[in-house]
């Protein structure tokens, strides 16, 4: 039980039991001289933040109230020196304007993506609707999804303007029209990652619904209580037909249509009907409304492929545990591993090869995370942190050996413990 310190004439709100209170750190965040634990915080709500002065407009009536200095802390783990230093870091490049973005750099990323628009159709148009340009224009349009896709990545996590407003229309614009998704949706799910990557139960990129059993706490525990809703120690194998292959045009696709009617998102869900209109009216006088349906969904099924292939490169292969209430920095360090950069690595993953950077600094735009990059590896020499990166190939392949491992474990859990 948690005893709290009110301030006067704060009403005590959220209790959950007599004097009991559990505040997350944005909760903790408010300007001021507010505790040890809100000071230690301030990492996060920096990390998520443009508009500080903005934000805090809305802190001061959610600060419920403080904990009894004799309570036990849950950053007893850690660090106040790597804090420290993080902050500095930190300092230092916003001192190299390394938050500030170039817009040119997102206007020619943007005409990419409608260049491949227009090459696809123009395909067809000229070409007509047999298998081979059929096949070729399937997988032009899947890379123009999957590079939109990294676009409203930078737009949803405010690192193209300096206002969030304006970050947040054009990344209902890009998410929406350009790929008839929910920008609400994937800020729900995706902030949450941000904040406690591959923690489970609070994560929900490392929630695979009894599919999977990841890192080595998870398939132990499942073993033990002899779990096994699929053999784990065949995930390695079984990845490839139900992984790459199925999560968007199955799992996202249901998923972020039934999120928009549920909860009566009528903006996001009229952006989604744009792209949906605006995709059967091009390709149905070429393939009819049946052929225009599986055309979307083989579209779909190419990009979820690029789409798993980059993003479990950088996260699954790494620490997957229960809450270990680190500082920001090493928590973000043992979560996340960089892929070697490269125009092409670059271009592939969106600059989610420089995941780690992209972790410690989500509002940084993408074209300079490679100049922090340097400043992040010694900070980490300095402390002993372990900075991982390597090979593209490496990267994909340790996803099927994580895999294996974790398998393996299960297995050995289940049978003899």
């Amino acid at each position: 039980m948690l005893r709290v310190q009110p301030e006067p004439g704060t009403p005590q709100r959220g209790r959950r039991g007599p004097g009991a209170l559990t505040p997350p750190a944005w909760k903790m965040a408010a300007p001021g001289p507010r505790g040890e634990e809100r000071e230690r915080s301030q990492d996060v709500f920096l990390a998520f933040h443009r508009n500080l002065d903005f934000v805090r407009k809305f802190m001061k009536p959610l600060l419920i109230g403080e904990l009894a200095p004799e309570e036990p802390s849950q950053d007893h783990s850690k660090n106040s020196q790597i804090t420290e230093d993080f902050r500095a870091l930190r300092k230092t490049a916003e001192d190299m304007n390394l938050f500030k973005s170039s817009h040119l750099f997102f206007l020619l990323y943007l005409a990419h993506i409608i260049v491949m628009e227009s090459i696809a159709w123009f395909t067809i148009f000229y070409f007509g609707n047999g298998w081979i340009p059929t096949v070729i224009t399937a997988f032009v349009l899947a890379t123009s999804q999957a590079q939109a896709g990294w676009l409203q990545h930078d737009y949803g996590h405010l690192s193209v303007y300096k206002k969030s407003t304006w970050n947040h229309i054009a990344h209902k614009f890009m998410i929406g029209h350009l790929k008839g998704a929910s920008a609400n949706w994937w800020n729900h799910r995706h902030f949450q990652h941000h904040a406690k990557p591959n923690i489970f139960h609070k994560d929900p990129d490392v929630n695979m619904l009894h599919v999977f059993v990841l890192g080595k706490w998870q398939p132990i525990e499942y073993g033990k209580k002899k779990l096994k809703y699929l053999p784990y120690n065949h995930q390695h194998e079984y990845f490839f037909l139900i992984g790459p292959p199925l999560l968007i045009p199955l799992y996202f696709q249901y998923q972020i249509i039934m999120s928009m009617i549920v909860h009566r998102d009528w903006v996001d869900l009229a952006w989604a009907i744009s792209y949906y209109a605006r995709f059967f009216i091009t390709y149905i006088p070429f393939y009819g409304v049946l052929g225009a349906i599986i055309f979307l969904n083989f579209i779909r099924f190419l990009e979820s492929h690029w789409f798993v292939w980059v993003t479990q490169m950088n996260h699954i292969v790494m620490e997957i545990d229960q809450e270990p209430y680190r500082d920001w920095f090493s928590s973000q360090l043992v979560a996340t591993c960089n892929v070697e950069q490269s125009f092409f690595n670059d271009w592939f993953s969106g600059h989610l090869n420089f995941q780690i950077e992209h972790h410690l600094f989500p509002t940084m735009p993408r074209h300079n995370l490679h100049k922090v990059a340097p400043l992040v590896r010694s900070l980490c020499a300095k402390h002993g942190i372990e900075y991982q990166q390597k090979p593209l190939l490496q990267a994909l392949q340790d996803i099927i050996r994580s895999l294996r491992q974790s398998g393996q474990l299960w297995l050995d859990a289940y049978l003899h413990k």
